[in-house]
């Protein structure tokens, strides 16, 4: 079993940095936490973890300040962030008891995956240390939700970027239908919402929006270029205020709620998702096309923007503008189960047009 010796690391700093941990661990159902350790200290290894976007650094006592001089972040001394060696079931159980009195432990590299799916059946604050993106992923998804971070060894750096893509900005993947559009209407003026991005989007990329939950349109960024206005491609001019928006976490919120910081959920046509943070939104007064499409029975309803900039996306990932959408033709929807409570999901019946 290896630990580290707390020496000269005083109790109210490491109190302080163990409650910015515990923190970290009020996540979402899928994006985990990607902490680096930098033992021995590297400058070139941490700068490039905080470009690369960890959540937090962890680093021998004394070297904290060093890093809290090169950006604004969460330090963790490696001293409040013990390590466990499984070599017996007892280091299991020492693990299980720790948790359960709120410590923060971290299971050392060689981790086996039933003593953490054990770990898992009764913590929600398992970190395991890993050094590729493969160890991540496994990580990541073990008894279907997996530990709740991780903590990237110096051996591991390489991938570093990698492993944070896959697990702090990937969302999993949604299922996509192809759905018959059944009619557009002009219906007039309405207020809508752009939704600025801090991110660069890519041709058949946007966001989830409708009506109802329970059938959102697969709405394109402004990706697209025209002879009158240039791409914005971090935009999605996303529909009216009313309309509901699929978030990260199996949530979903009203677009007029969106603000600036927000994370939201960015949907590709295959159906892979990511977070984009919102830089800002832009709610407007503009002409509305009402826009209907049908899957198998059910019909969905969504109301978009009347210009030649807003366009859905086909079955095989091209945008097509609404100003030249019409009847009969196929485009990308999600269809789920209906019920929503505050952005939750929940067991009610319920009917949304």
């Amino acid at each position: 079993m290896r630990r580290a010796a707390v020496g000269t690391f005083g109790r109210e700093q490491k109190s302080k940095l163990s409650g910015e941990l515990s923190s970290f661990y009020k996540i979402g159902k899928i994006m985990k936490k990607v902490l680096f350790k930098s033992v021995p200290f590297n400058k070139e290894h941490i700068t490039l973890a905080l470009e690369s976007g960890v959540d937090a650094i962890i680093v021998a006592a004394g070297d904290v300040k060093k890093v809290e001089s090169l950006a604004r972040c969460t330090v963790i001394a490696e001293e409040a962030m013990p390590v466990i060696v499984f070599d017996s079931k007892k280091d299991e159980e020492e693990a299980t008891a720790r948790l359960a009195k709120g410590e923060n432990v971290a299971i050392a590299r060689g981790w086996e995956i039933i003593p953490i799916e054990n770990l898992l059946a009764q913590s929600d604050n398992v970190t395991v240390e890993v050094a590729t993106l493969a160890e991540a992923k496994l990580a990541a998804g073990i008894l279907e939700r997996g530990v709740n971070a991780v903590v990237v060894l110096p051996e591991g750096v390489e991938e570093l970027k990698q492993i944070v893509a896959e697990l702090k900005l990937s969302q999993g993947t949604l299922d996509l239908v192809s759905a018959t559009v059944t009619s557009v209407q002009n219906v007039g003026l309405g207020h809508r919402v752009c939704v600025d991005t801090m991110s660069v989007l890519k041709t058949g990329q946007g966001m989830l929006v409708g009506n109802s939950s329970a059938f959102t349109f697969l709405v394109n960024a402004e990706t697209e270029r025209n002879e009158y206005v240039a791409a914005r491609p971090f935009r999605i001019n996303a529909g009216a205020v009313h309309a509901y928006a699929v978030m990260p976490g199996d949530r979903t919120t009203y677009l007029e709620e969106l603000a600036s910081g927000d994370e939201v959920l960015i949907v590709n046509h295959d159906g892979s998702t990511s977070l984009a943070t919102i830089g800002r939104c832009k709610t407007e007064v503009r002409p509305m096309l009402l826009i209907k499409a049908k899957v198998g029975g059910v019909e969905g309803a969504v109301f978009l923007q009347n210009a030649e900039t807003i366009r859905v996306v086909r079955k095989d990932g091209s945008p097509v503008s609404v100003v030249v959408l019409k009847e009969g033709d196929e485009i990308l929807v999600r269809t789920d189960a209906a019920g929503r409570h505050f952005g939750m999901r929940i067991q009610e019946e319920i009917k949304e047009g």
